[in-house]
């Protein structure tokens, strides 16, 4: 054997004086081989799992929740709201339902909310006489700033006030044709 030569069982030179890196043997084998076992025993158990899950109708439920389990009927309902996009809608209505909360009982009693205009953002509110209509008139702007306080701001820009409507308008013997009656008391 000459100097050159390297020894049996050394790795041989790949360039000059760098030795090459030893091939995994014995025990490192094993736990790759092993490693790569258990990734393929994984995937057929998944792939087996999923086709007897399409076979019998799909998954089914549990003991603990899932998304098809039944909802209390308030989280369905915010669910429905929310996926709808009817969160402005909902909360005028919430409004209306609470007018009197909102506004206080005397107005409440005599000024009652008809609509809400999503487009323009303008509530529209009857009074049942020309005093209580003038009255919310100059109440507005602090009515418009507790509810949007309350909606969310920009959901009411205008409060158009109504007063009372009047009563039918009916031709008879004392009636002139065209005339509109008592307009001070009832507009």
């Amino acid at each position: 054997m000459s100097a050159q030569e390297p020894a049996e069982g050394a790795p041989k030179d790949t360039a000059a004086g760098t030795p090459k890196t030893p091939e995994p043997s014995g025990v490192d084998l094993a736990r790759v081989a092993l490693r790569a076992a258990k990734e393929q025993a994984r995937a057929r158990g998944d792939a087996a799992q999923q086709k007897k899950q399409a076979r019998r109708g799909g998954l089914r439920s549990g003991a603990r929740a899932d998304g098809r389990d039944p909802l209390p009927l308030g989280s369905a309902i915010n669910r429905l709201i929310t996926e709808r996009g009817w969160e402005t809608p909902a909360a005028v209505g919430g409004v209306m339902g609470r007018w009197p909360q909102i506004v206080g009982d005397d107005l409440a009693n005599h000024c009652v909310p008809q609509r809400y205009d999503e487009d323009e953002r303008v509530l529209t509110v009857q009074c049942d006489s020309t005093a209580w209509a003038t009255q919310l008139r100059l109440m507005a702007p602090q009515l418009v700033a507790r509810l949007n306080e309350d909606l969310g701001h920009g959901t009411v820009r205008l409060i158009k006030v109504l007063g009372p409507g009047g009563p039918p308008r009916r031709f008879g013997p004392l009636r002139a044709p065209g005339s509109t009656g008592p307009g001070d008391t009832y507009g």
